[in-house]
């Protein structure tokens, strides 16, 4: 194995006036400081995807599965709504199949005092059946929107950044052994 680590970033939300933009603002930077990784931004509303994905002919589809399926592992930002993720994601997550198998997922969550951590509980259980590795660390924001500077931008803490470094120590571990892995028994004849 050679090269950086693809990781794809899945923004959770397309809501008008969205929160996961600050959010993704604060993440984004900080992977691309990685050597490690190579990042793919992946926001639903840059993606001009049909209201229903089964038209697998549509250039948008076929952009997006290609995008997910060259990824060495995801790292997904969510909000949480109602206890729970958003449609938005479920749309992302359920159009995809066979590009999702065998690789990592790791999480940055945000929300009120739970900091999301529901919505990552019910992604767990989504990603488990894709027969992804659901990473254990990751990153939480409970309200985050107390914890921006005067530019608007979410502050980053001690915690948060250091939550970020394990999360990705381990996505830096679990990405390269499944990579090697597929690449030593392609997920075709692994079943």
């Amino acid at each position: 194995m050679t090269g950086k680590l693809r990781i794809a970033v899945l923004y959770g939300s397309a809501r008008e006036g969205r929160f996961c933009n600050t959010v993704g603002d604060w993440l984004t930077p900080r992977l691309w400081e990685m050597s490690a990784f190579e990042v793919d931004l992946i926001d639903p509303l840059e993606l001009g995807l049909p209201a229903r994905l089964e038209a697998e002919e549509n250039a948008a589809v076929k952009g997006y599965l290609r995008r997910i399926d060259a990824a060495d592992g995801f790292i997904v930002v969510t909000p949480e709504y109602n206890h729970g993720y958003t449609a938005d994601l479920k749309y992302l997550i359920d159009n995809a199949r066979a590009e999702w198998k065998r690789k990592p997922v790791g999480f940055v969550s945000y929300g009120g005092s739970a900091g999301g951590l529901r919505a990552v509980e019910q992604l767990r259980l989504v990603f488990a059946e894709l027969h992804a590795v659901g990473l254990r660390d990751g990153v939480s924001f409970a309200n985050p929107w107390n914890d921006l500077d005067a530019d608007g931008a979410l502050a980053c803490t001690d915690a948060s950044q250091k939550a970020l470094e394990q999360m990705m120590s381990e996505m830096n571990w679990w990405a390269g052994a499944l990579k090697r892995a597929r690449e030593a028994v392609p997920v075709a004849m692994a079943g």
